[in-house]
């Protein structure tokens, strides 16, 4: 891909375009190594600015603000453009930002994303045929709304001059690539060093280290089976089928199951299912009986119960992740949530 570049002596000009309710921690992991660098070496190596699509202050997640310049007075052309969201950026909308972004990728300007700004990108029609990323629980839905665009779980892609990462702590690991690339790889391994961020990872690092919210000990069976149970969602397998695959009994898989993640197999894959049936009602405008399909549901109204059962309201009203009449994020029904609410359930019946 085409690298950084800098007039002779000046530093690498890198602009991040903000949406409201982007990610905090994934601007500063990308930010910091570039902090770090121009720390240890003996000139500024770069230097990076905070636009919008209208300028002002723009809100993150975590209720901090920073201040930006509109994008329509950054008259001076950066290296790299990373657009930044998070929450809501789904259906996010704006023409003069989309049209900028347009003009800046025509110029030849790497363009970025981090996390969910992936989305600016698809939508500013700059991604079709391409390669990407994004964070894993929002793959589903960006996968179902750009189906033109090959999306996979890693922590970031480069596609010609598009670079596009998952988010959170994936940004350090990009930017480290990127000195690396830029000013060699003693620099970039300094700067890690700085961080305390040991072993450097690559581009195609899966996201997750446990799938389905299982930890590192638990049994095999119960990985190969979650693992079976992600990859069958549209037409889940029956428990027999899945013990089948495995090569061990119904039993043996229902009891390490139940020591390993609290609950039965069936309760696990319903979960999983509904977390999955989620993304598609936030990020996409399949209709309900779609998504119930979609995520492995025969009944509209078996749907409906086990949603509200795990998440308190009705697939209807859950069209938008984070409402804009909530103050902070929330997204219950997690396995760490549900298991012990299980827990709960079959102490409390024992009783």
């Amino acid at each position: 891909m085409k690298t950084f570049s800098s007039s002779s002596g000046s530093p690498t000009l890198v602009d991040f375009v903000l949406v409201p309710r982007f990610n905090m921690m994934a601007l500063t992991a990308t930010i910091e190594p570039m902090r770090i660098a121009n720390y240890l070496a003996p000139e500024r190596l770069y230097e990076w600015h905070y636009l919008s699509a209208e300028g002002g202050g723009v809100e993150a997640s975590n209720g901090m603000a920073l201040d930006t310049i509109p994008v329509a007075k950054r008259v001076v052309s950066a290296s790299v453009i990373f657009a930044c969201g998070s929450w809501g950026c789904e259906h996010y909308e704006s023409p003069v930002l989309f049209n900028w972004l347009r003009r800046q990728g025509r110029k030849g300007v790497i363009l970025g994303a981090l996390e969910q700004g992936v989305y600016l990108l698809a939508r500013a029609g700059l991604m079709s045929g391409r390669r990407a990323t994004t964070h894993w629980s929002c793959i589903a839905g960006f996968a179902e709304q750009f189906p033109k665009i090959s999306v996979s779980e890693q922590l970031f892609t480069e596609d010609g001059n598009l670079i596009t990462c998952a988010g959170g702590t994936a940004g350090v690991d990009l930017m480290l690539h990127l000195i690396a690339r830029q000013h060699g790889d003693q620099l970039a391994s300094e700067v890690a060093d700085q961080a305390v961020h040991y072993p450097i990872r690559q581009a195609d690092t899966l996201q997750r280290h446990t799938l389905g919210g299982a930890t590192e000990d638990v049994h095999p069976d119960v990985k190969a089976a979650i693992d079976l149970i992600e990859a069958n969602i549209e037409e889940p397998l029956s428990v027999p089928e899945i013990a089948a695959e495995l090569g061990i009994s119904q039993r043996q898989l229902e009891r390490v199951f139940r020591r390993h993640m609290g609950c039965s197999t069936v309760q696990f894959a319903r979960l999983i299912r509904l977390q999955y049936a989620r993304v598609l009602l936030t990020s996409t405008r399949m209709s309900i009986r779609e998504v119930s399909a979609a995520s492995g549901f025969n009944s509209m109204s078996y749907f409906s119960q086990s949603f509200v059962q795990c998440f308190g309201k009705r697939p209807s009203e859950y069209r938008l992740a984070w409402p804009d009449d909530e103050l902070a994020p929330a997204w219950p029904g997690t396995v760490f949530s549900f298991t012990a609410n299980t827990k709960i359930t079959s102490e409390s019946s024992a009783g």
